[in-house]
């Protein structure tokens, strides 16, 4: 086999088609490589390059129709790649199966095909990646016949689309959606929440809605990092932006009538944030009625009901105090991919260390803080206990315990 062959297998074939569907630029996408790849090496013990690991990370077992794709991932694909060019206003759910050469054998790209048909069961698209020069013309009728995108990949990183799918109206009902979550403007991201208070983001809303500059207020009335501010009420619903334009959600719209409802206008509202910046206490008690606010705010949170739910369920079986080990090795049982995506750190060493190539948890790792995801377990949970959810703080990954981590309802049922 020659070398450019070699260079052409599984792994690296799947690299080239998410560079090709997942560029790295500014549209919201967001796309997850199966477990199996975050190995060290692939077949004959040939090892997996560390560029094609990067470009593959983050990693995650994710369930679409009866299997688990190669690649799964939520963004607006091009005309070029699809046979329509619009999905209406959501992007569609995506699974990419790849095929590469072996030293024992040839390209199965028919197999690839039937996988990725099976998909459509949950995704809008389905694709098969190899090698260009292992695609059959019997293979590309296959697949136009069954709905399936074909990428044909050369060497040199080149992808052709050589088939292009038409787009099906089919909703991920279940481990997807955590990855359309994640591609929504509300998933977990790294940026998602960079303070840990709910009042910083309940005065965003109330900002916006005055007559003055936005970030200026907000500088002398509430908190410095407006920015963080912004992106967090972004995360919450508060405020949604077009463009350049920023505005206020139908939430976000109920929190202004609320502070006014409360101080008469904005301009007292806001002062009176300003009272609260240097206090230490939780703000459900600090701020009773604002706190009823905030509970209503962070629970409309999607993240926020799926904890409460099986926290709740945690309860009813005994365990009200359950450790961040304990809770996580129990939503994973129910929820995988999303427990994945909630609590773990994208990056591909802490995947490769916490999962297994068949995406099940490996027990040691979860006793380190470091594997946890911040926006998750510090900051969201901060204001959890602050919204009077959860009985306890959050904590850095650094500063983290797990063991001694407790995730508790203040009022279960």
């Amino acid at each position: 086999m020659s070398s450019g062959t070699q260079s052409l297998t599984e792994p690296a074939v799947l690299a080239h088609a998410k560079r090709r569907l997942f560029p790295d630029d500014d549209e919201p996408a967001y796309a997850v490589a199966d477990t199996q790849f975050a190995q060290t090496n692939w077949v004959a013990d040939a090892a997996i390059a560390p560029a094609v690991t990067e470009t593959l990370a983050p990693f995650n077992h994710v369930r679409v129709g009866s299997g688990y794709p190669d690649l799964v991932g939520v963004r607006s694909l091009d005309s070029g790649l699809l046979a329509v060019e619009r999905f209406g206003d959501t992007p569609p759910l995506v699974a990419v199966e790849a095929k590469g050469h072996t030293e024992a054998a040839g390209v199965d790209v028919e197999r690839g095909i039937v996988q990725a048909y099976d998909r459509l069961h949950e995704a809008n698209a389905a694709y098969v990646a190899a090698p260009a020069g292992a695609i059959s013309q019997s293979e590309r009728t296959l697949a136009r016949e069954l709905n399936v995108g074909v990428l044909g990949v050369d060497v040199d990183g080149s992808v052709a689309t050589l088939e292009r799918p038409r787009v099906v109206g089919n909703r991920a009902v279940g481990e997807a959606t955590a990855i359309r979550f994640q591609a929504s403007a509300q998933g977990v991201a790294e940026q998602s929440f960079g303070l840990n208070h709910p009042k910083n983001y309940l005065a965003y809303p109330v900002a916006l809605a005055h007559d003055g500059d936005t970030e200026a207020l907000l500088a002398e009335h509430v908190v410095a990092a407006t920015d963080s501010a912004r992106g967090g009420a972004s995360f919450l619903g508060l405020v949604e932006s077009d463009g350049p334009r920023e505005t206020l959600t139908p939430l976000g719209r109920e929190v202004v009538r609320f502070a006014r409802r409360e101080h008469g206008d904005l301009d007292a509202a806001l002062r009176q944030f300003e009272d609260w910046q240097r206090s230490r206490k939780r703000f459900y008690d600090l701020a009773p009625r604002w706190g009823l606010v905030a509970r209503r705010v962070v629970f409309d949170y999607p993240a926020t009901q799926l904890l409460v739910e099986e926290l709740q369920c945690l309860h009813e079986d005994g365990f009200p105090e359950p450790s961040l080990p304990q809770l996580v090795r129990y939503l994973h049982e129910l929820h995988p991919s999303f427990t994945v995506e909630l609590f773990l750190r994208g990056d591909e060493s802490v995947r490769e260390r916490a999962l297994t190539g068949d995406g099940e948890l490996r027990e040691e790792p979860l006793s380190d803080g470091a594997v946890y995801h911040s926006p998750t377990v510090f900051q969201l949970k901060a204001l959890c206990y602050h919204a009077g959810i959860l009985t306890e703080r959050g904590a850095e990954p650094s500063r983290l315990d797990p063991g001694e981590d407790v995730w508790a309802l203040c009022e279960p049922v």
